[in-house]
């Protein structure tokens, strides 16, 4: 009977403890009984505890609220540690917890709080009380968000996407919640817009483009273009995020919920004005404000820009960058050149306000006037010389030198080398000034033969003896005559008759302005004279010999 009665107690006593001891990696009740070393003692029953961590108690980023006598579940991974002591978590049954919570939530398609507490590679970590959830960056905002700081902590709803338990992934979405209030916000406030409506709203995002602007849960774009009259080179000139403006709604379309906005239709258009207050050929100082390849545009007034043409920046410097002649911000004279209302343009010139440099040339350097600069260029055809006001005038070949071709003259200079010209010629309209340095001094040449011409007998010095002929000199101009031109008579024609120094009478055959060169000949000169000889003194046929009529000539001289 005693025996019965111990297998009874033992029997009972077994069922005792396997109803009442909890299993391990199951979630159980405790009761905090002492906080201490950052820790809090649990008793969960049958003279089992275990310690937690305090801040197990805690959500990211608040402090843990944990009192003695609180009743709270943990996770009992083992009954005994080495210490004697339960091995419990909070931190996993909040996790267990959530688990089933968050797969009922998931199947039932509803949101769940959380609280974004970390950043991980493409995104971010969210506590969704106890259970962490993987935020995609793509899902955080319906636009990209560069500082995600002040979402950070805070308790908000989102959107399971995915979770797989066996695995610990859930992936979840805030754009989803946003894009859902989005849509019943924008239906609503869309509604209620119309075109023309003038509105405030804050500025929510600022591109490259524009703004975009929150109406009261609809956005709204307010590109760059129609942010001021005058030209914005980015909208951040401007405007400021958090920044409430007053906006009029220019188009508004009610199938792809896109709204336009615009700032500088609540101004008048300065362009109503333009005509009236910059007339044609008028001169205004203006700002410039925009540089390219082609021109520069230049601010009158706010909302009013013109361009300068690169053709109409300068006078003298073509072919350079506008950004070598302005830049940006430089205040300017400006000539109004030409103004279309209709395309809202203005033409404006930079080098009408300046005179014209060649006008000018003209004026202080007429034809003779005598200049001096630097070789700036050496060209095929002539040098360039730099001369007063930027300009450029243009000696020719054919005026480097009397003497020389112009071909072997150009050899004798380089760039750099200052010279003395004679203005020749200048051509306003073309923008061309020719010059001559064989000019300087006159015309020697022309000089020498001014009263010289074709059948005058002149008297000339020998220089040179020579086979072919004799070398002569007349007013510092040398020419040669050839052997044939020496005589009449055949026999005569031996240049070794003359010597240097000698001075003979010859007929001029021939001036050669072109070549510079007289022609000349002995031989012309005593046929002219024997002709003349023949007319006065008898004719040929008269019977009279040529000896007598020439006789006759001589004794007349002698007389």
């Amino acid at each position: 009977m005693a025996n019965a009665t111990m297998e009874e107690f033992e029997a009972l006593l077994n069922e005792s403890l396997e109803m009442d001891t909890p299993d391990e990696g199951t979630v159980v009740k405790g009761k905090v009984i002492a906080i201490e070393a950052g820790q809090a003692i649990i008793d969960v029953g049958y003279k089992m505890e275990g310690r937690v961590d305090l801040k197990e108690f805690a959500n990211p980023g608040e402090a843990p609220e944990i009192e003695v006598g609180d009743e709270v579940e943990v996770y009992l991974r083992s009954a005994e540690n080495a210490r004697g002591e339960a091995v419990i978590s909070r931190e996993m049954a909040r996790r267990e917890e959530a688990w089933d919570r968050l797969e009922k939530a998931y199947a039932d398609e509803e949101r769940v709080e959380g609280a974004i507490f970390g950043r991980v590679k493409g995104g971010f970590t969210v506590d969704l009380g106890g259970a962490v959830a993987f935020l995609p960056g793509s899902q955080v905002d319906v636009r990209p968000v560069r500082d995600a700081g002040p979402l950070m902590g805070l308790k908000q709803p989102f959107q399971i996407l995915k979770m797989d338990r066996r695995r610990g992934n859930i992936v979840v979405s805030r754009r989803a919640i946003l894009e859902e209030s989005r849509a019943e916000q924008r239906a609503e406030v869309i509604g209620k817009l119309s075109e023309g409506d003038t509105v405030d709203g804050v500025v929510k995002n600022i591109t490259e483009y524009g703004a975009f602007v929150d109406l009261g849960g609809v956005d709204g774009l307010l590109h760059v273009t129609d942010m001021a009259w005058r030209r914005v080179n980015h909208p951040s000139e401007i405007l400021s995020i958090g920044e409430t403006i007053k906006v009029q709604v220019i188009k508004v379309n009610k199938e792809t919920h896109r709204i336009s906005l615009g700032m500088k239709q609540l101004e008048d258009d300065p362009w109503d004005l333009v005509g009236a207050k910059f007339p044609l050929d008028s001169v205004h100082t203006g700002r410039v404000t925009n540089i390219t390849d082609y021109g520069a545009f230049v601010e009158l007034e706010p909302g009013v820009e013109g361009l300068v043409h690169v053709s109409e920046m300068s006078w003298t410097k073509k072919n350079v960058h506008p950004g070598k002649i302005v830049s940006t911000s430089q205040e300017v004279e400006v000539m109004v050149l030409e103004i279309d209302a209709a395309k809202r343009r203005v033409s404006l010139g930079l080098k009408q306000t300046m005179r014209n440099p060649w006008e000018v040339f003209a004026e202080t350097h007429p034809e003779g006037t005598e200049v001096e600069g630097e070789v700036k260029n050496i060209t095929e055809f002539g040098l360039f010389i730099g001369l007063e006001g930027d300009i450029d005038g243009m000696v020719h070949l054919s005026d480097l030198s009397w003497d020389q071709r112009g071909e072997e003259a150009i050899q004798e200079y380089k760039k750099g080398d200052v010279v003395q010209a004679v203005v020749t010629e200048t051509d306003i309209e073309k923008e061309r000034i020719s010059l001559s340095i064989k000019a300087l001094g006159g015309d020697k040449f022309a000089e020498a033969v001014g009263g010289v011409k074709r059948g005058s007998i002149i008297t000339v010095a020998v220089t040179a003896i020579e086979d072919g002929g004799i070398e002569v000199e007349y007013e510092g101009m040398k020419s040669f005559i050839r052997r044939s031109d020496l005589s009449r008579d055949r026999a005569e024609q031996r240049p070794e008759r003359f010597q240097i120094g000698d001075k003979v009478d010859v007929r001029v055959t021939n001036v050669d302005a072109k070549t510079r060169k007289l022609g000349l000949s002995i031989k012309a000169r005593e046929i002219a004279e024997e002709k003349e000889a023949v007319q006065q003194f008898g004719r040929s046929d008269s019977g009279a010999s040529l000896g007598d009529i020439l006789g006759a000539a001589l004794k007349r001289d002698d007389d």
